[in-house]
């Protein structure tokens, strides 16, 4: 079976959302859903980081799919994938919303138990959802979840790093230069007006995780990994997360600094190469040694339920 083949693009997608026309997403950018043929009693919806496609998930979507037994859904974020992505101009955080709504209404057909889980912004997503809304009752997975951006030794400087992204002449720094690189799944850098949606999203958590901290109702069993090398977010805060739920409702799988897993690699299976790469080539993006571990710790957590 090959993921990647035009069988698995979710064709409703497409037809659900204008801003995406399916003939302006890159080749491995499309929206997916990985179905068994007799359907399956459980799903999941998987959603990428900020710059980041599908394409980032599906080795974490195969392995739900194939070893765990998941029909899996992965949703393409709004001005993520483009051929052309003009500087990510337009972007909203509620029409991300949206796209997470429509694959958690497609996941929630039949019946079935929902889990949710994500990548970096994908992470942030998952979690806001876990915590709204009340369909959601199963596990939720992180992996390297936005909940605060990296400011620094001991974060001192994350205060000003969104502080400055929340500017009103934000929107007018954005450029429309090319994001597209050699890159096949994701971009060659984050604007800053995307960023600002990102910090937006990070700020409603924060509400959700102090209510949840005073004492409101989170049942939902979280499995949450991350890189001790990441420069991209937050990790202690990751960390703090556990504090907030039941020591049993809580399980980790932390990268050890000296494996220097960085923020996108984290959910990568194998090398990443160029899109016009020629045999012989070097990777542009490597692959997480810890991976399959990573995946051992999840499927623990997963059958402990």
């Amino acid at each position: 079976m090959n993921e990647l083949g035009e069988d698995f693009v979710w064709g409703e997608y497409y037809d659900a959302f204008s801003c995406f026309v399916r003939g302006d997403v890159r080749p491995l950018c499309h929206p997916r859903k990985l179905i068994h043929p007799h359907g399956s009693d459980k799903a999941i919806v998987l959603v990428h980081g900020l710059t980041d496609s599908p394409y980032s998930m599906l080795a974490i979507a195969r392995y739900f799919y194939k070893e765990l037994g998941y029909d899996v859904y992965l949703p393409l974020l709004q001005s993520h994938g483009l051929k052309k992505a003009n500087g990510m101009r337009g972007v909203r955080l509620a029409v991300w919303k949206d796209n997470v709504r429509f694959a958690i209404d497609a996941a929630l057909q039949g019946g079935r138990r929902v889990s949710l889980g994500g990548m970096s912004t994908g992470g942030a997503l998952a979690f806001h959802f876990t915590a709204t809304d009340p369909q959601i009752e199963c596990e939720l997975y992180l992996f390297s979840a936005a909940f605060g951006l990296y400011g620094g030794k001991h974060n001192f400087f994350t205060p000003l790093v969104e502080g400055f992204l929340k500017l009103p002449c934000i929107p007018w720094c954005t450029t429309g230069s090319s994001l597209v690189s050699e890159n096949p799944y994701r971009y060659s850098r984050v604007p800053l007006i995307s960023a600002r949606e990102l910090v937006s999203l990070m700020d409603e958590n924060r509400q959700l995780l102090q209510e949840i901290k005073e004492g409101k109702d989170f049942n939902e069993r979280v499995f949450s990994a991350w890189s001790e090398a990441d420069r991209v977010v937050r990790t202690d805060l990751l960390a703090e997360f556990k504090s907030f739920l039941r020591g049993d409702n809580f399980s980790s799988y932390i990268i050890p600094k000296k494996a220097g897993v960085v923020h996108a690699c984290v959910v990568l299976a194998d090398d990443v190469y160029a899109a016009d790469c020629s045999s012989g080539d070097s990777f542009i993006e490597p692959a997480n040694p810890h991976f399959y571990l990573m995946m051992e710790a999840l499927a623990q957590f997963e059958k402990n339920k």
